[in-house]
């Protein structure tokens, strides 16, 4: 892999990503029913000249060749010392500019990523009074994997060494249920985040949803930054970063053979990405800054958990994935075999090809008596929630691969996290429909590039 050969982002490449500063001061902790016990620590998340005469001969007012009387110039005013007023608001201005917010949020319509930078080198204006206040971040942050039942950093997700507008340091990936915000805000509003001036980058729908309750509650400034323009800008910094970033599935179908093998994506164009959160988005890039929205799904990550909810009875992602592990689909959807009695040749469908979702259950499936409904179990329910829902995203990229005439498709966003059914779904779905001309690539960060992108696209300035 290594650093892109077509890659020319501004944000990327010229530095122009973030810069660093100071953090704000919190007080001591408290609980956060759900996300986590000490997580008011992370209140402190960042915090010309005058026209001379005309010449003799010129041309002008006074005609070809008139002389033109001299005019003294104007004395200019002498310089005088800006006050300490003024060089203080200078000053105030130049640390508002250079203030590093450390954080990067993509809140979403189901999770919630949080991105910390944390640099390893402190600059003069960090080692004074503040320094406590900083480690104290770091300390809290960097010395869990767990905060509460319900926030999570994702260890294994780690970059170290990056850099990020000229500091070197390492990028933390943390996330928690986006229901969890109003617990957050309000454990932050009792830590004194009220008191502080501080900013977070921001993308996703609840960077507009929760912009007046952050700003209400803690006096927090979200500087908004659009999601697809994140999506990308994160993908591509990332990628560039780690070189194991891009993988693919050989002989995804087989459970001994199957293997994740490193791809280069160092020259992407054009690529498809889907991005899979809690609804699906579909867009054909072709360039750092030049792409488009195709079409999109409102069929996705969110509705695999809420019907698993309403299915099953479970209570989070991680259950549902779970139940569908130990599940078979074929007890309650309809396969070619259960209406041809084998494959059908003449259109190449292979008899374990599903017919029709769910149809195992009604009167006309397998499933037409009280009997055999009972030996239906939640995890088949769950297994066949979980096919569903990733067959018709699996369709849907196909279809759009094949208008677009793209064969790289990238496949990101959370509902691939601890999902390894589906990522093996669509890299056979992929291979086997297109005849081998389409290869479906993952990317080991799924669902945090937005908040990386939104974190690289601050430049200092509120807007």
């Amino acid at each position: 892999m290594g650093p892109h050969a077509t890659h020319r982002c501004k944000d990327c490449l010229s530095g122009r990503i973030m810069s660093g500063g100071q953090a704000g001061r919190s007080s001591s902790s408290s609980g956060f029913p759900g996300f986590g016990d000490d997580m008011a620590d992370m209140a402190q998340l960042h915090n010309g000249g005058p026209d001379g005469p005309q010449a003799p001969g010129g041309g002008g007012p006074s005609g070809p060749g008139r002389e033109v009387p001299f005019k003294r110039a104007k004395r200019c005013k002498p310089y005088e010392r800006p006050s300490s007023v003024s060089r203080n608001a200078a000053l105030d201005r130049e640390r508002q500019v250079m203030s590093m917010p450390w954080f990067g949020m993509d809140i979403g319509g189901t999770l919630a990523k949080l991105v910390y930078f944390e640099p390893k080198d402190i600059t003069p204006d960090e080692a004074n009074s503040e320094i406590e206040t900083l480690k104290n971040i770091r300390r809290y942050l960097t010395k869990n994997s767990a905060y509460g039942k319900t926030g999570h950093r994702d260890m294994h997700l780690q970059m170290d060494n990056v850099e990020v507008r000229g500091r070197k340091g390492t990028l933390h990936f943390i996330r928690f249920p986006t229901s969890e915000m109003g617990n957050f805000l309000e454990l932050a509003k009792s830590k004194g985040m009220a008191t502080l001036v501080t900013t977070v980058c921001a993308t996703g729908g609840g960077a507009f949803k929760f912009e007046d309750s952050f700003q209400r509650e803690v006096n927090m400034k979200l500087m908004k930054f659009d999601e697809l323009d994140s999506l990308i800008r994160g993908i591509l910094y990332i990628e560039t970063n780690n070189p194991t970033e891009c993988y693919y599935f050989a002989d995804p179908t087989s459970d001994d053979h199957c293997q994740k093998v490193p791809y280069d994506l160092s020259n992407p164009y054009p690529f498809l990405l889907v991005n899979i959160g809690s609804g699906v988005s579909v867009l054909a890039v072709h360039g750092p800054n030049k792409y488009k929205r195709i079409t999109g799904t409102s069929l996705g990550g969110g509705t695999f958990l809420g019907l698993c909810c309403l299915l099953t009875g479970c209570n989070t992602f991680e259950e549902a994935i779970e139940l569908a592990t130990g599940g078979d689909n074929t007890k309650v959807d309809k396969l070619v075999r259960d209406i041809y009695g084998g494959d059908y040749g003449k259109m190449g469908l292979p008899g374990d090809l599903v017919a029709s979702s769910f149809m195992g259950m009604c009167s006309f499936g397998q499933m037409n008596t009280k009997e055999r409904r009972a030996n239906v179990s939640r995890e088949d329910l769950a297994r066949a929630t979980l096919v569903t829902i990733t067959n018709n995203i699996g369709s849907i990229a196909r279809m759009c691969a094949s208008n677009e005439k793209i064969h790289n498709v990238v496949f990101v966003g959370n509902f691939l996290r601890v999902n390894p059914i589906s990522l093996k779904l669509l890299a056979h779905a992929m291979e086997y429909w297109s005849n081998g001309t389409l290869k479906a690539l993952f990317l080991e960060h799924e669902g945090y590039f937005g908040a990386v992108g939104c974190l690289l696209g601050f430049n200092g300035f509120l807007s």
